[in-house]
C-alpha cells in the first residue's frame, strides 16, 4: 500500500520536474531493498509454531499416563534445547523467519514444561506464579536471541496472567499481584525498544487501558473519571514537549503514546458524561471535552493521524450530545435532526480548515 503511494508521489513529482527520473528509480529501489514489514511465510511459520505449541501443551495436558516420568520431563526438555539451538542456527543462516517460528514454539513448550512438572510432582503453587514464571522465561528468551516474535508472545502472556488475576479474585483488589499488569506492560515496551518489535508496543499500551478501565470497575468515581481525563490531556501534553531527553524517547516511540493517551483521556471524559448528566457542570464537562480536543490538535494534529482522527470524533460527538440535551428538551425531533446535521457541517468546516492549515505548514516547511 505505501509503496503504491510512494511510486504515484515519485511520479508525480517527476511530472512536475522536482525530481530526476534516475533519482525516482533509485529511491523506490533503496525502498524495495529494505525488508518486508509484512512477510506471508513469516505470518505463516508463526501460526505453524503456534499450533505446534497448542499440540504440545494439549499433550501435556493429557498427563501421559503411559509414559514414565522421567521420559516425559526429558521428552519435555529436548524440545526446549532442540528448538532453540535450532533456532541459533537458523539465525546464524540468516533464516529469520524459520527462527521466529522455532523461538515461538520454545517460548509456548516452556508452559507446558511447567505444567507437566507440576502435574507429575503435584508441587505447590498456583496459576499465577505459573503466568509470572512463563512470561519471566519469554522475557529472557527474547533478550538472548533479540527476537521481535517472543516479545509478541510475552504481551499476550501479560494480558494471560492478568486474565488469569481477574479470574481468580473477580473485581477485588489483592496484594501486590494487580501492580503486576502495567509491571510487565513497561517490560514489554523495554522488549519492543531491544528487539524492535514496533507493533508488540500496542499491546502493551492495550494492557495499560485495560488496567486503568478495571480501576474504575474498582472505584465508580467522580474522581477516578477525572484523573482519566486530565491524566490524559497531561500525557497529550507532555508528548508534545520540546526535545528533552524524556521527550526523545516518548517520540521515539511513534504516535503511540500521543495517541493512548488522548484516548485515555477520552475514556475519562466519556465516563464524566455518565457521571453528570445535568446542570452547570454538564456544559463545563462539554466546554472542557471541546478544548481538550482542539488542544490535541494543536499540538498532535499536523504529524500524529491517529490523535488527529480521535480528536475529531470526540470533538463532533461531544457537539451532537450537548445538542441531543440542550435543544432536543425544547424543540422536536426534526428540529433536532435539522440541528445536528448544521452542527455536523460546522465540523465539517472547520476539520476542512485544520486540514488545509497542516498541507499549508507542510508546504512552507520543505520550501
Amino acid at each position: 500500500m505505501y509503496r503504491g503511494r510512494l511510486q504515484r508521489d515519485l511520479s508525480l513529482w517527476v511530472g512536475k520536474g522536482l525530481l530526476g527520473e534516475q533519482t525516482a528509480a533509485a529511491l523506490l529501489a533503496e525502498y524495495d531493498s529494505r525488508p518486508a514489514s509484512f512477510s506471508l511465510g513469516r505470518v505463516l511459520m508463526a501460526l505453524a509454531a503456534v499450533l505446534l505449541a497448542a499440540a504440545v501443551l494439549l499433550v501435556v495436558a493429557s498427563n501421559w499416563e503411559a509414559i514414565p516420568r522421567l521420559v516425559r520431563v526429558g521428552a519435555i526438555l529436548a524440545l526446549i534445547w532442540a528448538v532453540h539451538i535450532a533456532a541459533a542456527l537458523m539465525l546464524a543462516r540468516g533464516a529469520s523467519a524459520a527462527a521466529s517460528g522455532l523461538l515461538v514454539l520454545g517460548a509456548m513448550s516452556f508452559g507446558g514444561a511447567i505444567s507437566l512438572v507440576g502435574q507429575m510432582y503435584h508441587l505447590s503453587g498456583d496459576q499465577q506464579t505459573v503466568m509470572y514464571f512463563w512470561f519471566a522465561i519469554a522475557t529472557v528468551s527474547a533478550i538472548l536471541f533479540r527476537s521481535g516474535a517472543v516479545v509478541v508472545v510475552a504481551g499476550f502472556l501479560s494480558w494471560a496472567s492478568f486474565a488469569v488475576y481477574l479470574e481468580g479474585n473477580d473485581n477485588h483488589w489483592i496484594g501486590l499481584d494487580p501492580w503486576m499488569a502495567p509491571v510487565m506492560a513497561a517490560i514489554v515496551i523495554g522488549l519492543v525498544r531491544y528487539t524492535g518489535a514496533e507493533r508488540a508496543r500496542h499491546l502493551a499500551y492495550l494492557l495499560l487501558i485495560g488496567w486503568l478501565a478495571w480501576l474504575y470497575t474498582l472505584h465508580e468515581e467522580i474522581t477516578v473519571a477525572l484523573a482519566f481525563a486530565v491524566g490524559g490531556v497531561v500525557g497529550v501534553v507532555l508528548t508534545a514537549a520540546p526535545m528533552t531527553q524524556i521527550a526523545y524517547l516518548v517520540r521515539s516511540a511513534g504516535a503511540a503514546p500521543a495517541f493512548y493517551s488522548f484516548l485515555v483521556s477520552a475514556i475519562g471524559f466519556l465516563l464524566l458524561h455518565i457521571e453528570i448528566e445535568s446542570g452547570w457542570r454538564l456544559a463545563v464537562l462539554g466546554v472542557v471535552t471541546l478544548a481538550a480536543s482542539i488542544l490535541a490538535i494543536v499540538l498532535h494534529g499536523r504529524d500524529n493521524g491517529a490523535v488527529r482522527y480521535l480528536a475529531y470524533v470526540t470533538f463532533a460527538a461531544e457537539m451532537l450530545y450537548l445538542a441531543s440535551v440542550t435543544i432536543g428538551s425544547i424543540l422536536g425531533t426534526s428540529s433536532l435532526f435539522l440541528f445536528s446535521g448544521l452542527v455536523v457541517a460546522l465540523v465539517a468546516w472547520v476539520v476542512i480548515r485544520l486540514e488545509r492549515r497542516f498541507s499549508a505548514h507542510a508546504r512552507e516547511e520543505h520550501a
